[in-house]
């Protein structure tokens, strides 16, 4: 029995849904919006720059959680896929996810895993170091993609944090190759907690959410809804990218794509166990209670009919958290003495 069959079995409305639309998911190929394609390019640009150079350099990638920087990075990494030869792995672009609570020793074997050795969790940080430039220069390791880099902030203690810094600025000296830092705002703090490190990593990207004040900016996010409503298996009553139902859908997402996505699939599951034929206001307004905001009061619901259509950034509120970014429970916020309402990250 497979996820489907289970769904089938224990659904809410048995009989009425539809089988096909169990479990729906939107085709999750990227958008080849304005900012994907920044980032792309600004990421070969780097990668272009670091081959003719013996010293590496790198770039932050930064931006609130759902903005869309790991599908960039991920994206750049499956146009430089693994070339298995004869004697080696040629792994040219490297995507590493930083752990929790990172220690030199704890990055050291994430890195040597993702590059596929067995023996990763072996041996002590500057041993596993050892291996890591040895094989960077056997498979011609050229770029390296550190995503949820603010981790790093996270270290267990001030020392282990201070280590990981310098441990980070002497691998880009010691292997030349481009690293590309990719988080959350605090990724920001610990490139610039190190003063050489800052020096390596002076070229900045900040992925920013869709704006509704931009009038080009709300342009294209209407685009984007229109391409995303072609893929829609139960068609909505009103175009999803009309001015008005458009600027639900940016307050319910918060101009993140990644909840747009989420609110439609909710919808589209909604309408399925209601045997609803079309989408509007009231299935999209369970879709994002479903999917996105459990315990939403009505009113703010975006999609009743009531909604004051405001950002949902307040205090308690599902966006606050994305807009505050405030550093607060580690030793390493502590030390530098970032209490809450000082670390705007």
């Amino acid at each position: 029995m497979d996820p489907i069959q289970i769904m089938a079995q224990f659904a809410p409305a048995e009989g009425s849904e539809t089988q096909a639309l169990l479990g729906f998911r939107l085709n999750t190929r990227p958008i080849l919006h304005r900012r994907f394609r920044s980032g792309i390019f600004q990421i070969a640009d780097l990668h272009q720059r670091q081959l003719h150079r013996t010293q590496g350099s790198g770039m932050s990638l930064c931006g609130i959680s759902g903005v869309g920087k790991s599908t960039i990075i991920r994206s750049y990494e499956t146009q430089f896929p693994r070339v298995f030869e004869q004697h080696r792995t040629r792994i040219p672009v490297l995507f590493v996810a930083v752990p929790s609570a990172p220690t030199v020793r704890s990055l050291a074997g994430a890195i040597l895993e993702a590059m596929g050795d067995q023996k990763s969790h072996r041996g002590s940080g500057p041993e596993k170091t050892t291996r890591i430039r040895q094989f960077f220069k056997r498979c011609g390791v050229e770029l390296l993609l550190l995503d949820e880099f603010q981790h790093i902030f996270y270290a267990p203690t001030a020392t282990a944090f201070r280590d990981l810094t310098d441990w980070l600025k002497n691998l880009l000296e010691e292997t030349g190759v481009g690293i590309v830092a990719c988080g959350l705002r605090a990724s920001e703090f610990v490139i610039d907690s190190n003063e050489q490190l800052a020096r390596r990593f002076s070229q900045r990207v900040r992925i920013e959410p869709f704006s509704f004040e931009d009038e080009a900016d709300f342009k294209e996010f209407r685009g984007i809804l229109r391409e995303l409503e072609a893929g829609l298996p139960i068609p909505p009553a009103t175009p999803l990218h009309e001015s008005n139902l458009a600027r639900r859908f940016w307050i319910g997402s918060y101009g993140l794509l990644d909840y747009v996505i989420k609110i439609l699939e909710g919808a589209i599951s909604v309408a399925n166990l209601a045997n609803v034929g079309t989408l509007d206001l009231d299935v999209y307004a369970a879709g994002f209670r479903n999917r996105v905001w459990r315990d939403v009061p009505d009113r703010l619901n975006p999609f009743h009919v009531e909604s004051p259509l405001r950002p949902l950034d307040r205090p308690g509120e599902l966006f606050h958290l994305h807009v505050r970014q405030e550093i607060v429970g580690s030793p390493v916020a502590n030390k530098l003495g970032l209490s809450p309402g000082k670390g705007g990250a």
